[in-house]
């Protein structure tokens, strides 16, 4: 099959509006929209595989670059309201992507953080409408001080999200990941044997012992004055992959640039380049192609 963009936005809007009319899905009340949840989703997808971040931009850029693949686009303003209504929709899709892949059942995960920038000036700090989610943190791997959030992932060795947030960079790493697996506690169940990968800001007994009693094994690095834990000569390649994923993201995908400027519109953003990243690796893996994250096929 030819992995290009355009067959991957066509394979993708077939699953999704196959999957959105399948028995069980939520139905619309009321005049059915002029673009169908199908139709958006693939646009969205579409514009963060492209780079793309200006919504004005690339409502003009679609109709020349993509002539006729939908018959109707709203304004920015529309497709604006219309994408922030659709995060739980966007959401779901990425797990129904995720699960349709031989990588879901995978068990092993590898967790991580890494700073999604909200603002840089003190002004900024002060106005914005992220006051009070958004806050300080240290970027150990910059060195540097950043305003914004978090993101916390978690995700298979070949780059396959299973689950995110976003939280303020003042909650410990180790308490974001337990309500994760509390908010989806299914995750993990389904998966016996479970081994989670993390480096040392993940080291806590209360973490051991809560993974402990759900049969969930940690693997992380151990203080230098400790003496290293089995199977720890081999952590520091498969830790890479975690931030292999986030250097996507932030550097194919512009994580960092989403241009949020509210709570809805910064987790619509940051889902959406998430989403996009699950649907490439989707299609990769149908189509049989050597590297399963790569983008490279998607971006022009």
């Amino acid at each position: 099959m030819t992995n290009d963009l355009n067959t991957l936005l066509t394979a993708l809007y077939v699953k999704i509006d196959d999957w959105l009319g399948a028995p069980g899905s939520c139905a619309r009340l009321g005049r059915p929209p002029k673009l169908t949840d199908a139709e958006l989703l693939t646009v969205a997808i579409a514009q963060a595989l492209l780079g793309i971040r200006s919504e004005t931009r690339w409502l003009r850029f679609l109709p020349h670059h993509l002539p006729g693949a939908f018959p109707y686009l709203p304004g920015q303003s529309g497709y604006n309201k219309r994408l922030r209504r659709a995060l739980p929709l966007l959401q779901r899709t990425i797990c129904a992507l995720a699960r349709d892949t031989d990588l879901w059942a995978d068990p092993v995960w590898v967790v991580d953080s890494t700073p999604v920038e909200c603002g840089r000036s003190r002004p900024t700090a002060r106005r914005s409408n992220l006051a009070g989610w958004a806050g300080y943190g240290y970027c150990r791997s910059h060195s540097r001080y950043f305003w914004g959030l978090r993101l916390h992932l978690v995700c298979t060795p070949a780059g396959l999200p299973i689950t995110w947030a976003l939280a303020t960079p003042k909650l410990d790493e180790r308490q974001v990941l337990m309500a994760m697996l509390d908010d989806d506690p299914h995750l993990s169940a389904e998966r016996p044997g479970l081994l989670i990968i993390a480096d040392k800001g993940y080291v806590s007994a209360e973490l051991d012992a809560y993974l402990a009693e759900r049969g969930v094994r940690l693997l992380r690095p151990s203080y230098r004055n400790l003496a290293p834990r089995p199977g720890e000569q081999f952590l520091k390649p498969i830790r890479q992959l975690i931030e292999s994923v986030n250097d996507t993201l932030k550097g194919q995908l512009d994580l960092e640039l989403h241009g949020g400027r509210s709570p809805s519109g910064v987790a619509v953003r940051v889902t959406q380049r998430i989403l996009a990243l699950t649907a490439a690796i989707w299609h990769n893996r149908a189509t049989g192609q050597p590297v399963t994250r790569s983008l490279i096929a998607y971006d022009h």
